[in-house]
């Protein structure tokens, strides 16, 4: 039985599981129609031109977890910014544990989004916001169907949550393969500010295919800093959807960084209704063998006055496959936008691919809107340079790929994120880059 049968077929048995009082019931079914109506997006959609999940979907996933694994803190800490104070929302193969997990405050509201759905304190908050912002694709549209679990997200006006909030999904292994289905929901109202971080680890060398929603609202003057680490285990397949909805003078930044996982397919939108808003997204991919990174984003520029600025940088060496799809819309209102788009790459072998497709659709005439793409390989006098001051060629390569993705890393606004994420480039790129980490 193919994967798309086998969900279709599970959803009846999903939704007898679920708490009598699902809140969600008429949106679940007609989810896994609009999911069995589309089935899995192939090559022939555009948006997935070169990306194919062929050799993902031919695992015979299980979609319900067996049993609860007893994972304790010691299994998890190197995964987690442990040198940091954060609230933790600590998943263990979808499902919440709460002895991991760290979420007491009066003035925010983090916790579980299954209790979020079925409380009356939050309802008139799910109603106002859930899957309000997610277009209705084939992949939304399955998470919307099976998702349960997943963080719940809300920072009351005029607040500042004191410290960030780690959301961490893990795989434990004990299923042969295993699909998971997160959704998380995070709202930021007016004059707020939240900073959080995000990760998908597998515990095992066993298939794991993670499909998230992540719905993202900004009020007027909010502040959202969101850092997603993608450093999973060759064995796991991770499609991400974040969708951002901002209001005026709003700023919210998505950090992505690329490092691990057999297949990981980023899709981040934006849209801006209102002025004077900041929307950012930065990245950096270094993978190597055969694993394959696509970051497909929108930026959607709907009122005047307003800014975006994308910054990704990725590394592709061995067999590795790199996509980037980043589109701009300017709609005729939207005059006075300043909109930038970067994209560059180097290949470290001969047999890596990039395939790059920067996006402009502008139809207002008073704008200032850039975009560009580079594809190569390491400058070779400057390699030599560092050569002929004793640096070993190794050293020296991995100096200037450093230098390379560096920019991206200046905008990190946590100090313990920035240490983490020098630590797995310098890993990843098998150098000691002499920093005092």
């Amino acid at each position: 039985m193919e994967l798309k049968d086998k969900l279709v077929s599970s959803f009846l048995a999903f939704e007898e599981n679920l708490d009598p009082n699902d809140n969600l019931d008429t949106l679940r079914n007609e989810a896994i129609r609009n999911f069995e109506t589309l089935g899995f997006p192939g090559r022939k959609d555009e948006d997935w031109k070169y990306t194919s999940l062929n050799s993902v979907l031919k695992h015979d996933y299980s979609v319900f977890p067996k049993k609860e694994d007893a994972i304790e803190y010691r299994d998890i800490k190197k995964y987690l910014i442990h040198d940091i104070d954060t609230y933790d929302l600590v998943f263990i193969d979808g499902i919440y544990s709460s002895h991991l997990s760290q979420t007491t405050h009066d003035k925010i509201d983090v916790c579980l989004m299954s209790a979020a759905l079925n409380k009356d304190k939050y309802s008139a908050v799910i109603e106002n916001y859930y899957n309000k912002v997610a277009p209705k694709t084939s992949l939304n549209s399955l998470n919307t169907a099976f998702a349960r679990e997943g963080a719940f997200i809300h920072i009351h006006k005029n607040t500042q949550a004191d410290k960030p909030i780690q959301i961490i999904n893990f795989a434990t292994g004990n299923e042969s393969a295993l699909m998971l289905q997160p959704r998380n929901l995070v709202v930021v109202d007016e004059n707020s500010h939240v900073q959080i971080i995000e990760r998908h680890q597998s515990l095992t060398d066993h298939p794991v295919l993670t499909n998230s929603v992540t719905e993202i609202f900004a009020d007027k003057r909010a502040i959202v800093d969101y850092y997603k680490i993608q450093n999973d285990k060759a064995s796991a397949s991770l499609i991400d959807n974040t969708f951002i909805n901002q209001k005026s003078e709003s700023h919210v930044s998505v950090h992505t960084f690329s490092f691990g996982g057999k297949l990981t397919r980023n899709n981040l939108n934006f849209y801006q209704n209102g002025e004077r808003i900041d929307s950012t997204m930065k990245g950096v991919t270094i993978i190597e063998d055969k694993q394959h990174v696509d970051h497909n984003t929108l930026v959607h520029h709907i009122e005047p006055n307003c800014e975006s600025h994308q910054d990704y940088k990725g590394i592709f060496d061995d067999n590795s496959v790199g996509v980037f799809n980043g589109k701009v819309v300017v709609e005729k209102e939207a005059q006075k936008t300043n909109a930038y788009q970067s994209n560059n790459n180097i290949l470290a072998s001969d047999k890596a691919t990039i395939n790059s497709k920067p996006q402009l659709e502008i139809f207002a005439d008073d704008v200032r809107c850039s975009h560009g793409c580079t594809i190569g390989q390491l400058d070779q006098e400057a390699l030599f340079y560092l050569q002929s001051r004793g640096i070993p060629r190794k050293e020296a390569r991995g100096l200037l790929m450093y230098a390379f993705a560096n920019n991206v890393l200046e905008s990190v606004k946590i100090p313990e994120v920035k240490k983490r994420i020098n630590k797995l480039i310098a890993s990843k790129l098998e150098v000691d880059l002499g920093f005092n980490l």
